[in-house]
């Protein structure tokens, strides 16, 4: 079990959550061995290494359930409304509505990409029309530290 909390725990480090990778006053706070399982099942079920999404999940929202960017983006794997309709979500901040969204999302951006990460998490931040418009990384800075976060992240896990 230690070894399951392991990666979760360098994560948080380098994102600065709590120390057991998650808010802990956070209305659906969840424990790191709880993500994890969600995390497991999602990737199974989508075909997505578990070590991407914990690495989105970290890059994201840092494990908290509850969180909302100011661009409106919601949840573990902050899904923006567009993204949640698509995929039928009744509740965005529900853990495992969200993680399975969000890593369906992300299935499908490595598909469209070939299977390039680098290109596919690039999409999950910017959106796929600037990676298509830029034909690769787009030129944005928040994009550009995004992406070396989440791959840092997936590379160390």
């Amino acid at each position: 079990m230690r070894k399951l909390l392991g990666p979760f725990m360098l994560l948080c480090l380098l994102y600065g959550c709590s120390g057991a990778g998650y808010l802990p006053y956070a209305p659906h706070a969840l424990t790191p061995s709880d993500l994890q399982s969600l995390v497991n099942s999602a990737s199974s079920r989508n075909d997505v290494e578990p070590a991407l999404v914990n690495a989105v999940v970290m890059a994201e929202s840092a494990g908290d359930p509850s969180a909302i960017s100011t661009a409106g983006a919601q949840g573990l794997m902050q899904l923006m409304p567009g993204t949640s309709a698509q995929c039928g979500l009744s509740n965005p901040f529900d853990p495992p509505q969200n993680v399975d969204c969000g890593t369906r999302y992300l299935r499908e951006l490595l598909t469209r990409y070939s299977n390039n990460v680098e290109l596919a998490v690039a999409a999950y931040n910017a959106g796929p029309g600037a990676v298509d418009a830029y034909h690769g990384v787009p030129p944005y800075a928040e994009t550009r530290a995004y992406v070396s976060r989440v791959l840092t992240a997936y590379r160390n896990y």
